[in-house]
């Protein structure tokens, strides 16, 4: 199955929905991209995909300096998981593909 391509994703965290757009490519196992939100944009790393199963992680400064760990299913053009947002613990994460 393929993973690449846009997906607009949304995190249900403590400050509220916090919406961001992923470009995901996939390589075997290794997992690429960049993450696109209102508060700025940056590439994701320690990607990775076994199946239809992703995890990544990326690191934001706004609205606070966090590292995000995000693991993932994805099921034809959808996808379901948490991000860990640090001290705050999982979050709710869905997506569909763009």
């Amino acid at each position: 199955m393929s993973v690449a391509g846009t997906w607009n994703v949304k995190m249900e965290t403590p400050m509220g929905t916090r919406e961001a757009v992923l470009a995901l490519d996939a390589s075997g196992s290794a997992l690429q991209g960049k993450m696109e939100a209102p508060d700025g944009s940056t590439d994701i790393y320690d990607g990775t995909v076994s199946g239809n199963i992703l995890s990544w992680k990326a690191n934001i400064t706004s609205p606070m300096a966090l590292t995000l760990e995000f693991s993932a299913t994805v099921e034809g053009d959808s996808m379901t998981g948490t991000v860990k947002l640090g001290m705050f613990g999982d979050v709710p994460m869905s997506g569909t593909r763009g």
